[in-house]
């Protein structure tokens, strides 16, 4: 439960600082709130990386699967010229090619070739695994494995500077995406090579970086005793889904796992269309699905809640 005895759920949206792991900020957040478990962080920043850095607090590690899955914003600065074995400034430099014929009409050209659904091999120094080793190990145990590119989509991919050798780039993109490797290849693109020399994550879904917490500011909160002012609600993740109010009866339905009818809300929504459910009190009850054969509301995620949520809809009857 942490200091201060009730349970903690809900997110820390963390600004993680260039130099630690994702899991350093983790190890350092359960230092400063006591809490043991159900601590997590909702997607891996390299070391380099700085930004956005979502960290779950207890029932919120149930909705991992839709930070992993959100529209994420980065900012990054790519050096020219420059191919290291990791893709990015901490890697060992592989080759080095003169950048100076890239223009800057080359440049724009280039980034087109990589905004929209492309196929996308992952760095080899990434944390996924293979046989249930991380990448990373095996790489530096110098183990060459065969990746296969990856299906993956880059909404947007703007120039916003180019101070040769090095281009400020801004991205918004979808599950999956590697800005190293989207570096590297663009490098290769271009011919002479390139890697991330600075990254920052700007937004992940609703969490942006201009709204989040510095380690340090979390770190002075703890102090003061009042940290848990800075956990945003479970629900604060999911404001895109449409919200509805249930009554006693159809709370308890929820509980037990069975489906619940929503009126008029089945009459235009799409097959697996999924709602937020509210109490009559503003507690944030359950994302459920619709299910168009059956007409009925089947619970994806039930949640044990206390507190009411400012996020509640108003408190209709359906």
């Amino acid at each position: 439960m942490g200091r201060g005895g009730s349970p903690v759920n809900g997110f820390l949206v963390l600004n993680k600082p260039v130099g630690v792991t994702s899991m350093d900020v983790v190890r350092r957040v359960k230092r400063l709130t006591g809490l043991k478990k159900k601590v997590g962080h909702g997607g891996t920043l390299d070391p380099l990386a700085s930004g956005i850095l979502p960290i779950c607090f207890g029932q919120a590690t149930r909705l991992m699967e839709y930070l992993v899955n959100e529209t994420k914003g980065y900012r990054m600065e790519v050096r020219l010229g420059v191919s290291t074995d990791t893709y990015d400034a901490e890697g060992e430099v592989v080759e080095e090619i003169d950048p100076s014929l890239v223009t800057r009409d080359a440049l724009e050209e280039a980034l087109g070739h990589f905004r929209g659904p492309l196929r996308q091999k992952p760095p080899m120094h990434s944390a996924l695994k293979r046989d249930g080793r991380r990448l990373y190990e095996l790489a530096r145990e110098g183990v060459a494995v065969e990746l296969e590119p990856r299906e993956v989509e880059v909404y947007s991919l703007d120039l916003l500077d180019f101070n040769p050798p090095v281009c400020a780039l801004e991205s918004e993109c979808g599950r999956g995406v590697y800005m190293r490797s989207l570096a590297h290849d663009l490098g290769q693109h271009l011919g002479c090579g390139a890697h991330v020399s600075s990254l920052v994550r700007l937004r992940t879904g609703s969490f942006r970086v201009e709204d989040s917490v510095t380690l340090d500011e979390f770190a002075e909160a703890s102090e003061q005793g009042r940290w848990r002012e800075l956990i945003r609600p479970l629900d604060s993740l999911l404001l895109d889904l449409k919200a509805a109010v249930v009554e006693k009866d159809a709370e308890r339905v929820l509980r037990n796992g069975h489906p619940v009818s929503l009126g008029h809300h089945g009459l235009y929504a799409g097959h697996l269309e999924r709602y937020r459910l509210y109490s009559r009190e503003g507690r944030f009850l359950a994302i459920v699905r619709f299910d168009r054969s059956a007409n009925s509301w089947n619970p994806y995620k039930v949640f044990q809640l206390q507190e009411p949520s400012p996020y509640a809809p108003n408190r209709e009857t359906l």
